[in-house]
């Protein structure tokens, strides 16, 4: 045998590892530092939307704020819904509150999701479980949405004057891109095999647990309950707000309007819709009839009750809920 000698190591030389706890806490200040950087970047949309807020009707404001509050009930209730098992109740509002800021500091939909999949990974269920929880979730708050507008565009068919909303031009290109995402989306499984398997077990996954929350009937209407509820509510703040403002159109076309711009802004990956809300929002008011001056001011502080104002609480309490382990 040969005497093989090992490099010297001196004390102090090892390499070190991040300290959990540091981890942690650059963790909880990093929603705050997020939260400075999207405002410092919007402050002008934030002064005109404050300014627009002081020339409103204090009782509509102050009700289509306890209705923003709702919201995060409503979401609740659908993430609870999408799971057999029971989530702890308080911690699971406290969750969807912080949502719903790290969904305004991410692209469209990956703060919360992000979120919500590490709470329910938190609370014990496997990941593959809360995966399908998730796009359970996200399915039914798309179908309650979608399945609004069209009931309102039934009940209310001038509601929202298309052509001006949507250029007869742009339907082509919609189409195309649609139809060539939905050709990757085929394609990609069927050719590559590792990527077909996956996908073959994660519905197979998602499709056990949507068997299983629907044979609990108290799931099943916590589900599509609050997937109704939460976009309604959302439209109830807007119209809440044109009331404020004195928008000259109807609340129900005010309802219309909201739904119409929000779907057409969900494949838009910027954070939390900011900016492409406002403008989509704008169009859709002023293809309900609304004057564009008044419109884009229901618009600002529309936003600013149901984005801006909540959003540093959230980000502490996001902060907060990393810090106590809760995701």
């Amino acid at each position: 045998m040969t005497a093989v000698q090992l490099p010297e190591v001196r004390p102090g030389r090892l390499p070190r590892r991040v300290p959990v706890r540091r981890l942690r806490q650059i963790l909880c200040l990093l929603p705050l530092l997020l939260v400075t950087v999207v405002a410092v970047r919007h402050r002008s949309v934030l002064a005109e939307g404050f300014a627009h807020l002081g020339n409103a009707e204090f009782p509509w404001l102050l009700a289509a704020a306890g209705t923003t509050c709702l919201t995060w009930v409503a979401a609740a209730c659908t993430r609870q819904g999408a799971v057999v098992e029971r989530l702890p109740r308080r911690r699971l509002l406290a969750t969807q509150f912080a949502a719903g800021a790290a969904n305004h500091l991410l692209p469209t939909g990956l703060g919360a999701s992000a979120v919500n999949l590490r709470f329910m990974t938190v609370c014990g269920l496997p990941l593959a479980r809360s995966s399908a929880a998730l796009a359970l979730y996200l399915l039914a708050e798309s179908v309650g949405r979608v399945a609004l507008l069209g009931a309102l565009l039934v009940a209310f068919p001038g509601a929202l004057r298309l052509g001006t909303l949507v250029p007869e031009t742009a339907f082509g290109p919609l189409l195309a891109g649609a139809g060539v995402v939905l050709v990757i989306a085929v394609a990609v499984p069927v050719l590559v095999p590792r990527v077909r398997s996956a996908v073959l077990s994660f519905l197979r996954t998602a499709l056990g647990e949507a068997r299983s929350v629907h044979t609990r009937p108290a799931r099943a209407l916590a589900l599509w309950g609050g997937a109704f509820a939460f976009p309604a509510l959302q439209a109830a703040v807007l119209v809440l707000v044109g009331q404020a403002m004195g928008l000259d159109v109807p609340p129900a076309h005010m309802a219309v309007a909201y739904l119409a711009a929000t779907v057409a802004v969900a494949l838009v990956p910027t954070p939390g819709g900011i900016g492409s809300v406002e403008a989509a929002l704008v169009v859709a008011l002023v293809a309900a009839g609304g004057p564009a001056a008044v419109a884009t001011a229901v618009v600002l502080a529309f936003r600013v009750i149901t984005v801006w104002l909540p959003l540093l609480p959230g980000a502490l309490t996001l902060g907060a809920l990393v810090r106590l382990k809760v995701i």
